[in-house]
C-alpha cells in the first residue's frame, strides 16, 4: 500500500513531492523504534556492564519513558504555536546529540541522564513530525491510510531493531546501539529541513502549569512504582511517590480546566472517539512497553538464548506488527474503526494468554511463535486503528494537540505500566529476580482491560455509526 504523490505539490508550499517529504518524516519514528527495540535486546549487556540492579535497569527504560510521556504533550502544543517544522527540527537534534550521550555513558546516573533527553528530544519530534503528516493528508480517507503507514514504519523500525540490537550487542558491545541513531536522526532532519518550508505556528502561550505537573505526576508515579519492586508497597518511599503522583495528575486536571491556554482543553474528551483512543493507548502502552522490557530478559535468562538468537526469535512479532499495520485501514473501512479496535484487542489478548501458558524453558517453539504472531497483529491492528480514531477529525490547530494527546497516552501508560508490572513482577520474583509469569499475566489483564473499556465507551455514542466507516 502506498499514498501517491499530491499533484498540487507546489500548492502546498512543498519543495519535494509530497510522497517524498512523506518518507523524510517517517524515518524520524523509524529510527526513534528501532533505538528503542535495540536498547530493549542489550538491556541484559547493559545491566551486566554497568552492575544494575533489576530496579535499577528498570529506570534507564523509564527516565526515558517519563521523559517522553510528560513532555509530549507540550511538544504538541509547540509546534502547534511555533510551527511543526522547527520544532521537529530542533527535536530531533536534542535526540541525537542525547544519543550520543548515552553511548559514552560509563555509569547507570549517566546512562538515566542520556535517556532523559533522549525522550525530551522524541517529545518534540514525534507530534511535530505527525502534525506535519496530517498537514500533508487531509481528509478522513488519507488519514487513515497514512496512518497505516505511519504504523507499517514503526513496525519496520522494531522489525530491524530486534535483529540489529542482538548483531550489534554481541559484536560491537551496547554503546553501539545508541550510536546508530545519530545518523539516521541527522539525515531526517536535513530531508525534513530540504522538504518542508517554514511553516507559521497559531497565536497562543504555553501552559507551564500543565506541563510541570503532567511532568511531575508521571514521574512520581513511576519512582514510587520502581521503589516499590525493591523497597515493598508499604515503603514511605513508595507510598509518598504514588500519593505525589496522584496529588499532581489532579492538580493538572485542575490547571487545564482554569488555563486560557491549555495543553489539553478538556472539550476534546466530549468527543468519544478521543476518550476511547486515549484509553485505549494508555493501556496499549503499558502492554507494549512492559513486553519487550521483559521479553528479551525471559529470552536470555529462562530459555538459554544469546542476544542475537532472542533478537532473531522476536522477528515474527515485528513482521506481523507491520502486516497488522498495513492492513489497519482496510479493516477499519470494511468494518469500522471501532470494531476493527476490538478485533486487535482479541487477538492481542490471546497472543498473551498463549504466552502465559507457554511450557517452554529451554530455547524457541511452535508455541512461543503462534503467541508472538498473535501478539504482532493483535499489536499492529491496534495502534493504528487507536490512532486513527483520535486524528481522523481534527480540525485546523488541532493535529498537533491530538497526536501529541495519543502518543502522551501510549508513553504515559508504558512509563507507569512498566513500573507497576516491574513492582509486581520484581516483588514476585523474590531476592532480586524477575517473575516473568507474573509480568506477562499482568500485560492480559491490562489488554481485557483496554477490551472492556472500549466496548462500555461504545454504548450510546451516537458517533458511532452502525454502518462500516468508509472514509
Amino acid at each position: 500500500m502506498s499514498i501517491e504523490a499530491s499533484p498540487t505539490t507546489a500548492a502546498t508550499g512543498l519543495r519535494l513531492p509530497r510522497g517524498v517529504t512523506m518518507a523524510a518524516l517517517a524515518v524520524s519514528m523509524f529510527l526513534i523504534i528501532l533505538d528503542t527495540s535495540m536498547v530493549n535486546l542489550a538491556s541484559l549487556s547493559i545491566r551486566t556492564s554497568l552492575d544494575l540492579s533489576a530496579a535499577e535497569l528498570t529506570l534507564t527504560v523509564n527516565s526515558y519513558l517519563v521523559a517522553f510521556a510528560g513532555l509530549l504533550l507540550l511538544g504538541g502544543r509547540l509546534a502547534d504555536v511555533l510551527g511543526p517544522r522547527r520544532t521537529f527540527l530542533a527535536g530531533m537534534i536534542l535526540y541525537v546529540a542525547a544519543s550520543a550521550f548515552c553511548a559514552l555513558a560509563t555509569s547507570g546516573p549517566l546512562l538515566i541522564t542520556g535517556r532523559i533527553g533522549q525522550g525530551i528530544g522524541a517529545a518534540i519530534s514525534i507530534p511535530s513530525a505527525l502534525a506535519l503528516v496530517l498537514a500533508l493528508y487531509t481528509t478522513p480517507t488519507e488519514r487513515t491510510r497514512a496512518m497505516g503507514i505511519w504504523g507499517a514504519v514503526g513496525g519496520a523500525g522494531s522489525l530491524i531493531g530486534v535483529f540489529l540490537g542482538g548483531v550489534l550487542t554481541q559484536a560491537l558491545g551496547w554503546q553501539s546501539v545508541f550510536w546508530t541513531p545519530v545518523p539516521l536522526g541527522i539525515v531526517s532532519a536535513i530531508m525534513v529541513w530540504r522538504a518542508v518550508p517554514a511553516m507559521p505556528g497559531r497565536p497562543g502561550r504555553f501552559d507551564l502549569a500543565g506541563a510541570l505537573t503532567i511532568t511531575v505526576g508521571i514521574s512520581a508515579l513511576a519512582l514510587g512504582m520502581v521503589s516499590a519492586s525493591e523497597a515493598g508497597w508499604t515503603a514511605a518511599s513508595s507510598i509518598i511517590g504514588i500519593a505525589v503522583g496522584v496529588v499532581a495528575l489532579a492538580a493538572f486536571v485542575l490547571a487545564e480546566h482554569r488555563s486560557p491556554h491549555p495543553l489539553v482543553p478538556l472539550a476534546v474528551f466530549r468527543r468519544r472517539p478521543v476518550v476511547t483512543a486515549t484509553v485505549v493507548m494508555v493501556l496499549l502502552g503499558a502492554t507494549l512497553t512492559s513486553l519487550f522490557f521483559f521479553l528479551p530478559l525471559y529470552q536470555q535468562d529462562v530459555l538459554g538464548m544469546s542476544a542475537l538468537t532472542a533478537g532473531l526469535a522476536q522477528i515474527p512479532i515485528a513482521v506481523m506488527i507491520i502486516v497488522g499495520s498495513v492492513l489497519a485501514p482496510r479493516l477499519a473501512k470494511l468494518l469500522g474503526v471501532r470494531s476493527a479496535l476490538h478485533g486487535a484487542l482479541v487477538l492481542l489478548l490471546a497472543g498473551f494468554l498463549w504466552l502465559v501458558l507457554n511450557p517452554t524453558t529451554d530455547g524457541f517453539s511452535i508455541n512461543l511463535l503462534g503467541a508472538f504472531l498473535l501478539i504482532g497483529i493483535g499489536l499492529g491492528l491496534g495502534l493504528v486503528n487507536a490512532i486513527s480514531m483520535a486524528v481522523r477529525d481534527s480540525g485546523d490547530g488541532e493535529s498537533g494537540l491530538l497526536s501529541g494527546l495519543v502518543n502522551a497516552a501510549q508513553q504515559l501508560g508504558g512509563a507507569v505500566g512498566l513500573a507497576a508490572l516491574a513492582g509486581i513482577a520484581i516483588a514476585a520474583g523474590g531476592d532480586g529476580g524477575i517473575s516473568f509469569t507474573a509480568a506477562f499475566l499482568g500485560g492480559a489483564a491490562l489488554i481485557a482491560l483496554a477490551l472492556t473499556l472500549s466496548v462500555l465507551l461504545r454504548i450510546g455514542d451516537r458517533s458511532d455509526p452502525a454502518t462500516p466507516y468508509a472514509g
